[in-house]
């Protein structure tokens, strides 16, 4: 899927009305109420090749832990359903802002259970040893701050999954698979012998 760069312009355009803004371009997360996180990732892949993956949506959820279902409608257009604590939820995105091979933003779109935006950049990394992939999310969690507390308390918080899809998403890239521990066998404590403490 080949991409050109699309930016939505906040203010200005053919249509627009002085000093209207782009209603595609508006802020999610009203408020300033949302939570951030910004996490990033060294990856030994150009990133071209790591911009293309992330751009086929669909792609996602091989790197996303939760099971996730991502429908891409249009090529800007996303319909995302995600287990969370308590239940599940949903939303609309679009995307607002694409650099091929540098950047990809989006926002939902009103209506969802989640308001949520952010960015993901494909940077060189220091010392030419690949990309560096940042992620920046802000998000207005289901329950609000109390449901974002309260998954600070189990792994389902934010920060923990987009560090965990991250780190799956470079194992992805640069081993052609993703770590499981699926499989693997369990087994007993060992017992110590007599005569150890």
């Amino acid at each position: 899927m080949t991409s050109t760069m699309t930016k939505t312009p906040t203010t200005g355009g053919p249509r627009a009305r002085p000093g209207k803004k782009n209603p595609r371009a508006k802020i999610s997360v009203p408020g300033n109420r949302g939570i951030k996180i910004v996490r990033a990732v060294t990856i030994r892949k150009p990133a071209a090749e790591l911009y293309r993956f992330w751009r086929d949506l669909t792609n996602l959820s091989q790197v996303i832990n939760h099971p996730v279902t991502i429908t891409t409608t249009t090529n800007e257009d996303s319909h995302w359903l995600v287990s969370a604590p308590g239940g599940r939820v949903e939303w609309d995105a679009i995307i607002i802002n694409d650099e091929p091979d540098r950047l990809i933003a989006w926002r939902s779109r009103a209506g969802g259970d989640v308001d949520n935006a952010g960015t993901v950049r494909f940077e060189a990394a220091p010392g030419d040893v690949g990309t560096e992939v940042t992620v920046a999310l802000e998000y207005d969690p289901p329950g609000g701050k109390l449901g974002a507390a309260i998954a600070k308390l189990t792994r389902d918080a934010a920060g923990s999954q987009v560090y965990d899809a991250l780190r799956r998403f470079k194992a992805l890239m640069e081993s052609g698979e993703s770590p499981t521990i699926e499989g693997q066998s369990v087994s007993k404590p060992q017992r110590q012998r007599k005569g150890q403490k």
